[in-house]
């Protein structure tokens, strides 16, 4: 290739990034107009975050205050939802429960996103025995529920929040592995690619300048349906003791503490249920929005 012929495809390749950023946002747009649901799961997420951020001022107790004078008490005036078996506020301990668990399932998926995806921009740009060994690797891992490999790491571990972020981390890797090395498999064939090639690109700056901001979308779509499995999962061990230790409040320990007095008091179960089901559907329909806006089949239907 003629220096000639190759100015004109080397700015096509610096302004592809560009161009994409602006067409993903613009689709991104027009599917959460379409879908409007989307609209609502991104509100209810904000909402969440929102309660999490300002906890310490909008809380109202202290959620590790207790009033034996007020134990097992019902909706009330003074405690909304009530209060738990050492006579603590159930809601107060709910915003607070937020931000662990929200804190634990962001930076969790935050780690696993970067590393998984690293693997598999690799695996898929280098091919041949890279891949095989990565995705071999991976496919172990894989054939662990994450559920039961979190279970894992946690009792080896023990019980703590970075034992958790760490745990939740190393179960979400392979699929966020799988999902990078697909699409990049396809795109490192593309022209503006061999373009970078043939003006002596490093493969470092092709994998994260030009392979990675094309294949981000569906990464991010991937982490937003992480973030709620990696709530769940943080609840779930929680639930069976392998969660952060109390007093501190967490949304899986509070069903956990509630579950002996159900019978009496149905609503120590209830409301940190809820606060988990609104969490994750709100996720989940983010996730339809975002998958509707880069998903090609889907966007003659918009």
């Amino acid at each position: 290739m003629s220096a000639a012929n190759s100015t004109p495809s080397a700015n096509a390749s610096r302004n592809y990034f560009r161009t994409t950023v602006a067409a993903a946002g613009a689709g991104l747009l027009k599917a959460f107009n379409t879908n409007k649901t989307s609209w609502i799961g991104l509100g209810l997420f904000v909402f969440v975050c929102l309660l999490a951020l300002l906890a310490p001022v909008i809380a109202p107790h202290d959620p590790l205050d207790q009033d034996v004078f007020n134990r097992l008490k019902g909706p009330s005036a003074d405690y909304l939802f009530g209060t738990d078996s050492f006579g603590r506020d159930i809601l107060s301990r709910i915003m607070w429960g937020a931000r662990i668990s929200l804190t634990i399932g962001i930076v969790a998926i935050g780690i696993a996103m970067v590393i998984g995806t690293t693997i598999g921009l690799v695996a898929g740009y280098f091919g041949g025995k890279v891949d095989i060994i990565v995705m071999q690797a991976n496919d172990v891992l894989l054939a662990f529920p994450s559920l039961i490999l979190g279970l894992i790491v946690v009792a080896m571990l023990g019980p703590s929040v970075e034992n958790l972020i760490i745990a939740i981390a190393l179960t979400a890797i392979p699929p966020f592995a799988r999902i990078a090395r697909a699409p990049t498999i396809a795109i490192k064939e593309r022209e503006f690619i061999e373009a970078g090639r043939a003006l002596g690109y490093s493969d470092l700056r092709l994998m994260f300048g030009h392979v990675l901001p094309n294949i981000l979308p569906e990464v991010l779509v991937m982490g937003s349906l992480w973030l709620a499995t990696a709530i769940r999962v943080e609840a779930s061990l929680a639930f069976i003791g392998l969660g952060v230790s109390p007093p501190t409040p967490t949304w899986g320990g509070m069903i956990r503490e509630g579950f002996e007095n159900i019978l009496d008091s149905f609503y120590l179960v209830l409301f940190p249920s809820i606060a988990i089901l609104i969490v994750v559907f709100a996720l989940n329909l983010l996730g339809d929005g975002l998958r509707d806006a880069i998903d090609p089949r889907l966007k003659g239907e918009q």
